[in-house]
């Protein structure tokens, strides 16, 4: 089973770093686009001394495999370097062998969305099955480790000072739109690492908690948890339930709990990512393949 899920793993982060490899070189590079972290070194490097992003990429990770090895741990190192080597691969591929020539340069907006899609996509995907792509990632570890910043401090302050440096080559137009694509990726990477799949958590604070959770497991076949709660204002005790159900279930859920209860105290919130019976799980507690 390890070796089946180690198989898994690296073909998706070698997948995430072919769509990663294939915005930078048909987005960001042909329409003069840079980019935050190493990859955005590799593009200054290309685009003042027209060095190969493929080569580049690789020499200047390998430092830094020797000094967070002992960091990143053995299966995350391993995939670290799957990711980079990955990467490196791809971007000579898709240089070598041209699929596509996209002459964006007259639309700079959808060229810094596609890149964003492109790299966000592979990131997340790279990211979601337990891999990195070196560089930043390495180095916002050792941050937080000696310095005790945040991973995403790290991360901030290093992509800022990269963009910035970017300014050697890009005019304020083309900066401007390398915003617009990095705001794009790390978007992209959020959805891809905690799921399309939004559902929805509700708290309902109710005199009839008994009656609402059977009406929602009859005719929504949702469970309900019930949780002890107290008012602050009366001091009385008081039963709260909480469920999870589908976007398109809200609605649903709010007519039951006001047919039960008109009263009903009911907050909605976000969740980002759902396993379990009803989402990834059926009753039998086996995968949906569908979700």
């Amino acid at each position: 089973m390890k070796l089946t899920k180690h198989v898994k793993n690296s073909f998706f982060i070698l997948l995430g770093s072919a769509i990663m490899s294939f915005g930078l070189v048909y987005f960001n590079m042909q329409n003069n686009l840079a980019d935050g972290g190493f990859t955005g070194i590799t593009l200054i490097l290309y685009f003042i001394f027209q060095l190969d992003p493929a080569y580049s990429n690789l020499f200047l990770n390998i430092p830094l495999f020797f000094i967070g090895w002992k960091i990143l741990g053995r299966t995350v190192f391993t995939y670290t370097i799957i990711g980079t080597i990955g990467i490196s691969l791809f971007l000579w591929l898709f240089q070598k062998y041209p699929l596509l020539r996209l002459p964006l340069e007259q639309d700079m907006t959808l060229a810094a969305l596609f890149a964003g899609v492109f790299i966000g996509t592979g990131l997340g995907i790279v990211f979601r099955y337990g891999g990195t792509t070196g560089g930043a990632d390495i180095l916002a570890k050792l941050g937080f480790r000696y310095l005790g910043w945040s991973m995403g401090k790290t991360l901030f302050i290093f992509d800022a000072c990269v963009i910035t440096a970017s300014l050697v080559y890009l005019d304020y137009k083309e900066a401007m739109y390398t915003l617009v694509a990095v705001f794009v990726a790390a978007k992209v990477i959020d959805v891809i690492q905690q799921g399309a799949y939004s559902a929805k958590a509700s708290f309902i604070i109710s005199e009839k908690t008994e009656i609402i959770s059977q009406m929602i497991l009859q005719e929504m076949d949702r469970g309900a948890t019930v949780l002890r709660g107290k008012g602050s204002f009366t001091g009385s005790e008081k039963e709260v339930l909480y469920c999870v159900v589908g976007r398109n279930e809200v609605v649903r859920l709010k007519h039951l709990v006001e047919k039960a209860d008109p009263h009903a105290f009911v907050t909605v919130n976000d969740v980002q990512d759902v396993a379990g019976e009803g989402f990834t799980l059926d009753e039998n507690k086996k995968p949906i393949h569908s979700t």
